[in-house]
């Protein structure tokens, strides 16, 4: 297929058009592609379950919503930071400990529960904290990679904390979390710049990518692509535009041409 092409409405008017990129991957083979499915980018937060199972095989005593917020990009709500707070204490580890910067301090970076996640991997393996951010580098092909995510060590783990607990991860109306109560075995992490990853507990493995990374175009997208391959999307399907008082006045809508 061509890109996907959605646009945002306003009443009749078409104000803005996103270009996503998409495949779909199961065994190691491209099953439906959108655009460009040898696109090269960056996994940005989508990365965080793959980067949460060396954290789970080091640290078999975490419990599920430690893991999910090792998976998380959260929003700094009460309940998702004391569960990072939890996961720094069981490490363990101090919140000066965090390199993640400030936002405006460590523990409140929507990256700070991977980070709690590494500093407690680093003490199982007494390895040194200062600088454990770049002790290694990985470049992954990310459909693939989210399709093997249940069958790699650590992995079943990962799958059913996020599962448990979608709304660590970002919130309660994020795509991710969205997706993981709408379909039954599926996970999914969005992650920066219009990057989106997503696994079946069949093996079928999603990636898409919004080419000028506005993050709105993923859910229509995503939709659009579980149809195509005969999944229905549910609630996924909606994709209203509402001004600050709540009303629908567009929407996303996904076109079939640039």
């Amino acid at each position: 297929m061509e890109p996907i092409v959605v646009e945002v409405t306003r009443g009749e008017v078409v104000e803005a058009r996103h270009v996503v990129h998409a495949v779909a991957v199961r065994d190691g083979r491209v099953e439906l592609s959108a655009g460009d499915a040898t696109l090269v980018t960056y996994l940005r937060s989508s990365a965080k379950p793959i980067q949460a199972l060396p954290v789970v095989r080091a640290r078999p005593d975490l419990d599920d919503e430690e893991i999910a917020l090792a998976c998380a990009s959260h929003l700094a709500a009460p309940e998702q930071l004391a569960v990072v707070r939890r996961l720094l204490s069981d490490a363990p580890a101090v919140e000066d400990e965090l390199e993640c910067g400030g936002a405006p301090t460590p523990i409140e970076h929507n990256c700070s529960g991977k980070h709690a996640g590494f500093l407690a991997l680093c003490r199982a393996r007494d390895w040194p904290t200062p600088g454990y951010r770049m002790l290694e580098r990985q470049r992954e092909r990310a459909a693939h990679c989210f399709a093997r995510l249940a069958s790699l060590e650590g992995g079943e783990s990962v799958v059913r904390a996020m599962r448990a607990h979608p709304d660590l991860l970002r919130g309660p109306v994020a795509t991710d979390a969205l997706m993981i109560r709408a379909l039954d075995g599926w996970v999914a992490k969005g992650g920066a710049e219009g990057l989106y990853c997503a696994a079946s507990a069949d093996g079928l493995g999603l990636a898409l990518k919004v080419l000028d990374g506005a993050f709105r175009a993923i859910q229509p997208a995503l939709a659009h692509m579980l149809a195509v391959l005969g999944i229905d999307p549910g609630p996924l399907g909606a994709s209203p535009v509402s001004n600050s008082l709540g009303e629908q006045v567009g929407e996303l809508r996904v076109r079939f041409e640039v």
